[in-house]
């Protein structure tokens, strides 16, 4: 794979320097743009979007921490240094408090610059190729309105391909929410009655009185109300697919009608004595243990055995968490659409309480969660205060540590995850505490005040502290 190519854009008011700082860092791979006025450097900015920007401190106009307070509002991702022949270890810690990956004093030694700047680069490199990488996985991992690449999902995906071709009754189990709908929807759209009706009918919802009527029909008279003729869903889904959704709340004289409809392929309208011949497919779904439910007598037998020929499974997100990922950008770009709001994604550390709960309900809960966070996010990135207060509350409460960690360790709870995460982000960025806050995304005053709590402050830290003070 190519090294993508990394933008830079250099501000400074001198054009000498602005000369050396573009002849000294010109090499294969690397765009830059200069400006000597800062206005319109930061209109280039704006416009280019670079991974790293150097500009200087002291300019007329708008000094160099004004350009720094407006990158790191346009986008914190930004890698932003200030050069400066005036420079005091006062304003270098402001600078870095404020959001710069490094402050340069002038004159500069070339080599040194050439080192520093070479880091970033290979780092904006690398997070480039990241990019494009998670784009390639992503843009493959999505199957018939199903997202993941997990194990589970892709087995799933396998034996319905293998299934839609040649099906005339599919039984879909598994918990709720956890997709049995798009299941059904994949298996009716690679099937050869693709281009026939798909038709729902969530049996949970239907007054018993009316089952049969809904789903057979009903000729004029036949019951009170009954006012005119009326075709039944098995009719409307001629030479295509009914789906059932939550069969096991079927009532059991519905259920015998049901098998004979199954068996002869023809329907009887509710006081008609003419059967009418269908070819319908028929996906029923069920969040309950039918094996269960026969045992106890509240499903048919008959039926269960007509229906499970073949019957599929989908997997709860607890047995897909490493789909996580994929889901979280899936439903980002679906909310930041619906909502019309740009949305980047999740802060780090919003991404480590979604990664520890549980899902008790699956995939609907994860949108739910994720839809609720671009709802409420000021910026551009859903952070914790964002998330659902139910889920920080069960981590607060502690769920169980995965299997490997112990109590000192990792105990569970949201506070245990995140003194990790900053002892990780600290530890990344060599003990920089601004370097710290922007891999998390908060700002430094934050960062210090959850160190102090979590007891992650050492002397450096202290006398850091003290300085920026």
């Amino acid at each position: 794979m190519n090294d993508p190519n990394v933008s830079i854009v250099i501000i400074d008011d001198n054009p000498a320097s602005l000369e050396l700082l573009s002849t000294a860092l010109d090499t294969a791979g690397l765009q830059i743009f200069t400006a000597t006025d800062p206005e319109q450097g930061l209109e280039t900015v704006f416009r280019v979007h670079p991974q790293i920007v150097l500009t200087d401190l002291m300019m007329p106009g708008i000094t160099g921490m004004d350009v720094l307070d407006r990158i790191v509002a346009f986008d914190p991702a930004i890698d932003v240094i200030l050069i400066s022949a005036h420079g005091t270890p006062e304003s270098a810690v402001e600078a870095i408090r404020r959001g710069a990956a490094d402050f340069l004093s002038k004159p500069l030694p070339l080599a040194s610059l050439r080192e520093r700047m070479s880091r970033l680069i290979e780092e904006a490199r690398r997070r480039s190729r990241g990019s494009a990488l998670e784009n390639q996985i992503f843009e493959t991992a999505r199957f018939e309105g199903m997202v993941g690449r997990s194990p589970a999902l892709l087995e799933l995906s396998a034996r319905i391909r293998r299934i839609a071709p040649h099906y005339r009754t599919v039984l879909i189990s598994g918990a709720t929410g956890t997709g049995k709908d798009l299941a059904a929807r994949a298996i009716h759209n690679l099937s050869p009655v693709s281009k026939g009706h798909f038709v729902v009918l969530n049996c949970s919802a239907v007054v018993e009185t009316l089952f049969e009527s809904e789903l057979f029909g009903h000729v004029r008279g036949s019951f009170t109300g009954a006012n005119q003729d009326k075709m039944g869903l098995f009719e409307f889904a001629d030479k295509g697919t009914l789906f059932l959704d939550e069969i096991g709340d079927m009532p059991l004289a519905t259920q015998a009608k049901l098998l004979r409809t199954l068996q002869n392929q023809e329907v009887l309208r509710v006081g008609s004595l003419t059967p009418r011949k269908v070819n319908v497919r028929v996906i029923a779904a069920t969040n309950r243990d039918l094996r269960v439910a026969v045992a106890n007598k509240e499903f048919r037998e008959d039926l269960f055995y007509r229906l499970s020929m073949i019957e599929l499974r989908t997997p709860p997100l607890a047995e897909r968490k490493e789909d996580l990922p994929l889901l979280i950008r899936f439903f980002v770009e679906k909310f930041s659409q619906q909502f019309q709001k740009d949305v980047r994604g999740l802060t780090q550390r919003a991404q480590i309480v979604l990664a520890r709960h549980s899902w008790p309900g699956n995939i609907r809960e994860l949108e739910n969660a994720i839809g609720h966070g671009c709802m409420m996010m000021a910026g551009d990135m859903i952070d914790v205060q964002d998330l659902p207060e139910c889920l920080m509350t069960q981590q607060r409460h502690g769920q169980p540590a995965e299997s490997g960690s112990t109590a000192g360790e990792n105990d569970g709870s949201f506070e245990s995850h995140e003194r990790q995460l900053v002892a990780d982000a600290l530890a990344r960025a060599n003990g920089n505490q601004s370097e710290a806050a922007r891999l998390l995304r908060i700002g430094r005053d934050a960062l210090r005040y959850k160190m102090k709590k979590h007891g992650l402050e050492g002397p450096r830290d202290k006398a850091l502290a003290a300085t920026a003070d």
